[in-house]
Parts: C-alpha cells; structure tokens; sequence
C-alpha cells in the first residue's frame, strides 16, 4: 500500500509543488546597523545553541554580547527540528540538559512573551524485543536518579496512551509522562528576545570569515562586514563549525560531519491528534512520530545514511534538500506497520535537512585545547532541541566561572585530538553513528569504522594470536585473545546484558596473572616527558600536582594534577628520570586534555621543556608472580623486592635491548613490572619475553582482565571513577596528597576546607551477595546505589571479580546531611539496582587483599571480614 501511497505523493508534488510548513521568519530589517567595534563576547551562529549561549550569559551578568548569524535566525538546522524534547539519553549529563532544557522552555513564553509552542505530551519508547526492553529498563532506573518521572508499561498501556498505535510485536514499552515539544525556531526567538532585553546585540546576514588570535589567545574576529575585537569568541555554527574552525591561523579542530536527516508530514487525520497525544519512538523500527497540526511528523535515523558536504560546500541557509523516496522508504514501511491506518493519509512533504553528527555521538563543548577563550558548542546529533537550553546553560557558566559546575568531560572537546578531524574518518564513522543513534547499545559495544588508526608495533602480532580489539582515543587495545579452536565469529557477535561469551577467555587470563605470568600490551596510555636545565621542573611540577615528587632519582610516585576546588583533572604516576626530568604517565584519552592544563599553567617564561612521547614508547605490563623470573633471566640482574623495591624504575637492558624503562608497577595491584621501550625495540622484547617465559606459563592477556583485576583491587580510574569533581579524600586518596608538608599545590585550600568539614560523598566498593552470575542481569555502570531504601549514588565500574567468584562494583555514596565517616558506610544496607530489580550488596572502603590468600570455598567466606 505504501508504494501508491508514494506515488500518489509525487503526483501531488508535481501539480502543487511544496508549501513551506516552516516556523514563519520575521522579514530582515532594510536598515543594516554597523557592526560595534568591541564586544566581551561574539557568538557565531544563530540557532538553538547560540541563542541559549547568549541567553545564559545575560542570565549570568554579561551582557556585552554581540551574536553574528551568516542567515537569518534559526534558519539552520534548528528551522528543521523534528521539535521534540526528550530526556531520554544515555549518559547523565545529558540527561541533565534535556530535563534543564524541558524546564526552561515550559516557562520561556511566560517569562518572554514569545510563544513558544511548547506542550508537554509525555513520550513512548516501543521495545519489540527482550533485549530493548532490558535496555529501557536500565534507563528507567537512571531516569528516577534523576528525579524525573517515568516507568515501564504494558503493550495494552500503550494502545491507551495511543490508540492509533499497532502493538501486536510489542513486549513493552517505556512512559516518560513530562517529555515535550516545541517549536524549536520560536524557542530560539525568544532565548534571543529574553537576552536583547539585557544588552545582547544580533546581526543577521553578517559572515564570520576566521577568528583574529594573538598571543594563542582570540583577539576578535573577521567578517564580511569588518572586523571586531572580542575577548571570548562562540561557535555555535552548527554544520559549518568544522569549517569555521580550521579556517584560523591558529585552526581549531571540532570534528563533525552532516548527514542528510529525513521526516514527513502529512495533512490532519479525519479526527485530528490532540496537541496533547505522546511522541512515539520505535527503536527498532528506526522511526519517531509526533503530532504535528493535528496530523503526522515522522522520521528516522536509516542504516544507510547520507553523508552530504564532505568537500566542505554548503549553504547559506539550509534549505531542503533534494527529496528521495528511495532511501525513505524502509522508514515510511516502518511507520505504516506501527500506524496502519495512515495509508489514506495524504503526505504533505518530506522533509530532507542537514544534521551534524560527531564521531561518538555525543556534543562538542568547552574550550579549544589549542586557543584560548574559544570555545565551541555544536554537533548536536539530532538532539539539538533537547540538549539546546541545557548545552547553552553549562558552556556560559563554563565561560563566566572559568571552568565547568558539572562532570562534562563526555562532552568536552579536549576528548577529542587531531587525528580525528579527517574528512575521511569524519565522513565513514558518521555513516556508522546515525544508525547508532536508535540501535540497541548492549555494555562494551564498539564501533567498527575508523580503526586500526593508531596501533602499537605489535598489533599484526597480538593480532594473529587471537587478539580481540577495542578503540581508545583512536588506539586499538586488546580485549582479551582467543584460544584457538574458539568460534571467533559468534564471540565478536555476541551481545548481551547477561553473562557475555567472553567469560571463561578472560577468567583464564586472570587466573595466569595470578598464578603464572602475562602480558599485557599498554602502549596506549599518554606519556610525557617535563624538564629543565635547572631546578624549575619539580618547583613547577611541585604546585601543578598533589603528591611530593622531590623523591630520590629512580622512585615513582602515584598522584593527581588537581583543579581549584581539589577535583582531579589528571590521576597520573610520575617517574622521576633524574634531577631535573620526570616521565608522567596518564590515561589513553587525557592526550589532549593533559597537555592543555600543563601548557596553561605552566609560567610562560620559564626553561620548562614539554614532550608528548607517546609514540615513542611501547609499554608491556608483566604481571604475575613469575614476572621477576623471566626479568631476571633477560636481564641478568637480580629483580627481587630487595633490589628492585615496589614503585621503582630502573633502566635496563632486557634481550639485546638497551634503555628499556623497568617500573615496579602493573596498574592492578598483582606483582609485575611494566617495560617502556623504545619502539624500534618493541618486537625483539616482546619475541625475548613470550620465548623465555613459554617455562614459567606465560601468556598474553587483554584489558577485560586488566579490569577485573584492578575493580576487585579497588583501584580508581580516572575517566571511569575519578573526574574534576572528585577530590582525593573522597575516594581514600589523603596519602597521596602532601597537604602537611608545607608545599603550596593547586587545590590545596579546598582540600584543606574539606578535611576540617568531613565529605560528603565516598568511593566505596560494593560486593553484589545475592546475585546470580550464570542468570540474572549483570551490573556495567551507571547502576543506582540504595542505603536503607534511599537512593545514594551510582555505580562507575563493575567487573566479575574471578577470585572472589562476585560481582563487585565500585561507586560514590552521597550525604546530604551529615559527613559521610567509615560509621556511616558501615551502618547501612545496600543494594545495588540492575534494570529494575535491586540485589543486596556490602559496601567496604577497603579491598580484600586479606582475603585473597585464604582460598575460602566461595560460601563460607565471610565478605565483612
């Protein structure tokens, strides 16, 4: 029925042509004002996103804003928006903008008298399979973290709801009653309205040509109408901000790609929908549906997408683009099966616009690593609406404070680096993120496109051993390796919240870390070197982090790069390589963000020398009892604890290898050493290790064990447990901080304050007590954390722990009325919430090193011990 439906559609199109169902636009002024000489502030871009930027800072007391729109506003992607609010997201932060951007747009018109078309319809979320619906669970328990209303409901619940709706393949649903829509272009009307009130200054028809920089700081900006000097500059540009971007002297890098993005609507059904009738989305049917004038808007996120501007030409204005049936119909048959009585419904268009997506589906937010004061908001994956008052609200608080008031690092633009600002790689993997977008993401999911991009010298090794890979800032790591024999294809196929196929693989790579030897590949993990000609390298270093690091030559010290208000920025070991040199060894992805922070604060006029040796090096993790035997034997000098204390670091030659960096350290808490080399030495240490080890078991292993092995250890990762609103004292971390030693270090007030006012949240460790490994749902992350029946925290990670036959998870509980003490841990019942159904925990603030060595039978251990 759907193809006569089409072609009765274009037969309509060719005898009316299209009418445009577009917000209207109010008509240019013939005057055109002067642009101002100066201005704090000069937004580019005058969509959702500049508008909320520019109404924020007027919130916040900045008022000389000047926001410069190529078009008209809202004449971009936001004149396009499907208008629908949802806060449905994946990760909390933007859970947080959407339920912000909800609020705020329920009482813009009240407080703007714009209208704004808001109406609060409450949205449908279809699972047609088990699978989804174990998905929508998981987010209904994040949902309710967050205070915000919604539940799982029936098939028959949702026929209710929407009556229009066929839920014969249904199994449930997911009811978020406060989700909306708008008019996403009239809600850009009145942000702007609101903050011209306040001083802001817009001018249409005015092109941002580049950013003026002086000193790597920006000094104004060129347009075609004349130029204007600035302290801060915003790019809202939406699609054309990779352009905007590179087009400096100082070119920023914002990695972003369009994608062409497709919906119809059609005219009002016989008996119209009422304003108030739910959004309905069908994951895995890749469609959404709203009510629009009392008919149908619908689109989609196809497998097929359609990459558009990869050359970088584009439009003025966004304008729609060529319409095609073709690729819209796997969507229109997805929409007529779960709304069969449209058939008869005369379509009224398709709408075919421009999105840019980014290449992990997430925004681009915060300030450029390489010029500062630019910041950048854009890449909105199709969410521009919902994220828009959020977004905008995060990154002026950002601008005026200096720094960000929430944990947005997911979303920060320092995640990002260089190598993944080519068109090529931009162009493939957005092929890959917009399907992605309503896939069903199962716990460790990666993604496909733009690999092998930074590999270590033993990737074609590694790799024919059975290595299975995943992606970190651009580097492949090894998962786990698979035995021969094992069927590789349903391994990397396999997906599921429950027991994963993997299982057994790295349970035995654990098992030989512990009773044997392994090597792990760490290649990956950022790696500078800092030093001078004289003493201003650890006086430098001495504030820019936490811990002493006037040790002896040779000793490694563990500690973090700390903010002002004691959060951690880097959680990082520092080697210390002689009297004025240190090594600094990060997490994979802090590349760029580490860099930043070091570059910025460090004096400008010093004789400080900063070295990203990342790619000179190769790093082998050796852990396990019998590591000191297979060093000993390539070395030939003696690597027992009396020669070669823990957190040690000597230089050595292993095999034929001169100037390889021997650390007494394995990141999990098992004996072990880790080797940076060389790279040129990478496969002979590599070859001499397996070779000599093959007597002692060795093997190799992948981060899967690595995980496990430091979660039951209770050690914190940064990115995953630690972030710049983590403090030392809260996650047990006060010896690593040298607060009584006389040393001035950023942070150092706030942890001061904090120790004489108690904390209020703590990294505690969780051991799941009644929970099935073989049966129920495991726990990944982001799990909620209940005290005596009240919601206290989430989890951050999760792991089997092989050795205590658990699951443990690690997480922070929050107080909000008295310090959290190790009483307070100690006094309350636990339980952890995995899709819905809650499992009995203990809660411990210290690991179970003791318990390790008893080798209990699993049900008389005692886990209070």
């Amino acid at each position: 029925m759907h193809a006569r439906l089409v072609s009765d559609l274009q037969a309509h199109v060719r005898r009316y042509g299209w009418r445009c169902v577009c917000a209207p636009h109010r008509a240019a002024s013939t005057e055109v004002q002067p642009l101002p000489p100066r201005a704090q502030v000069v937004i580019c871009g005058g969509g959702i996103m500049g508008a909320s930027v520019a109404y924020h800072l007027s919130k916040l007391g900045w008022h000389d804003v000047l926001l410069l729109e190529q078009g008209r506003l809202s004449a971009g992607s936001t004149r396009f928006c499907a208008g629908m609010v949802s806060t449905i997201k994946h990760i909390s932060i933007e859970t947080e903008m959407a339920d912000y951007s909800n609020k705020l747009y329920q009482q813009l018109e009240g407080e703007t008298g714009v209208a704004t078309g808001y109406k609060k319809t409450g949205s449908i979320t279809l699972a047609q399979t088990q699978d989804r619906l174990i998905s929508l669970k998981r987010i209904v328990s994040r949902l309710r973290m967050k205070g915000i209303p919604c539940e799982i409901i029936t098939p028959k619940h949702v026929a209710e709801l929407h009556p229009l709706i066929n839920i014969h393949d249904l199994v449930g649903a997911m009811y978020v009653p406060d989700d909306a829509v708008v008019s996403t272009a009239d809600v850009t009307l009145a942000l702007v309205n609101a903050a011209q009130q306040k001083g802001l200054k817009v001018h249409e028809h005015t092109t941002v040509n580049h950013v003026l920089v002086e000193k790597g700081h920006v000094s104004g900006v060129d347009t075609d109408r004349g130029q204007v000097e600035c302290e801060y500059f915003v790019n809202c540009a939406g699609q054309w901000a990779y352009e905007l971007g590179l087009s400096n002297e100082s070119p920023v890098s914002i990695p972003l790609h369009a994608c062409e993005h497709f919906y119809l609507l059609t005219q009002p059904l016989q008996s119209p929908l009422q304003d108030t009738t739910p959004t309905v989305v069908d994951p895995d049917g890749r469609i959404y549906i709203r009510n629009w004038q009392g008919g149908i808007l619908s689109g989609g996120f196809e497998k097929n997408p359609k990459p558009i501007f990869t050359e970088g030409r584009n439009q003025l204005e966004i304008q729609n683009l060529h319409e095609d049936w073709d690729h819209f119909e796997p969507l229109l048959t997805a929409l007529l099966r779960r709304m069969p009585s449209l058939e008869q419904l005369e379509i009224l268009r398709l709408v075919n616009c421009p999105e840019a997506f980014t290449p992990d589906m997430r925004c681009v937010m915060g300030e450029s690593p390489t010029l500062l004061h630019y910041f950048t908001l854009a890449g909105m994956n199709s969410q521009g609406c919902s994220l828009g008052g959020g977004a905008g609200k995060f990154l002026a608080e950002w601008m005026v404070y200096g720094y960000p008031l929430d944990n947005v690092w997911p979303l920060d633009i320092k995640r990002f680096g260089a190598l993944q600002s080519s068109r090529t790689f931009l162009r493939h993997r957005v092929m890959e993120v917009m399907p992605l977008i309503y896939d069903l993401k199962v716990p460790r999911w990666d993604f496909q496109t733009g690999r092998q991009l930074r590999t270590s010298p033993l990737y074609d090794r590694l790799d024919t051993q059975g290595a299975r890979w995943m992606e970190k800032h651009g580097f492949e790591r090894a998962k786990y390796f698979v035995p021969p024999g094992k069927d590789l294809l349903a391994l990397d196929q396999s997906k599921t919240f429950y027991k994963p196929d993997w299982f057994d693989i790295v349970g035995s790579e654990v098992k030989c870390c512990k009773e044997a030897v392994c090597v792990i590949d760490m290649s990956s993990f950022t790696k500078f070197e800092i030093s001078s000609p004289g003493d201003q390298a650890l006086e430098t270093l001495q504030y820019l982090f936490s811990n002493d690091l006037d040790v002896p030559v040779g000793h490694i010290v563990h500690t973090g790069m700390l903010n002002e208000g004691g959060g951690y920025e880097n959680d990082c070991s520092i080697v210390r390589i002689n009297k004025r040199s240190f090594f600094m060894i990060s997490p994979t992805d802090q590349q760029v963000h580490c860099w930043s922070w070091l570059r910025e604060h460090m004096p400008s006029s010093s004789d400080l020398f900063l070295e990203d040796v990342t790619w000179k090096y190769t790093a082998l993790n050796l852990i396990g009892p019998r590591a000191v035997d297979v060093l000993s034997e390539l070395s030939y000098a003696p690597m027992t604890p009396e020669h070669f204390p823990s957190l040690f670091c000597k230089e050595m030659s292993v095999g034929y290898a001169n100037g390889i960096r021997v650390m007494s350290m394995t990141h999990t808490g098992e004996p072990g050493f880790t080797l940076y080399i060389p790279i040129e030495y990478a496969l002979h240490v590599y070859n001499e290790l397996m070779s000599v080890g093959q007597k002692y078991g060795i093997r190799n292993a992948g981060y899967y064990a690595l995980r496990s092995l430091r979660i039951e250890k209770f050690f914190a990762f940064w990115g995953q447990d630690l972030d710049a609103f983590t403090t030392p004292l809260e996650c047990g971390r006060e010896f690593r901080v040298k607060l009584d030693k006389g040393y001035d270090f950023i942070g150092r007030e706030a942890l001061l304050k904090q120790r004489k006012e108690g904390i209020f949240k703590r990294f505690t460790m969780f051991i799941l007590e009644d929970h099935d490994t073989d049966l129920d749902l495991w726990p990944w992350w982001g799990e909620p954390i209940y005290r005596n029946g009240e919601h206290v925290g989430k989890t951050t990670s999760s792991a089997y722990s092989y050795t205590l036959g658990r699951h443990v998870c690690l997480g922070f509980i929050h107080s909000n009325q008295q310090p959290i003490t190790p009483e307070f841990i100690n006094r309350g019942e636990y339980h952890i919430d995995i899709a819905g159904q809650r499992f009995k925990a203990k809660a411990k603030l210290y690991p179970f090193s003791s318990l390790f060595t008893l080798r209990r039978r699993k049900d008389e251990m005692d886990i209070g011990f």
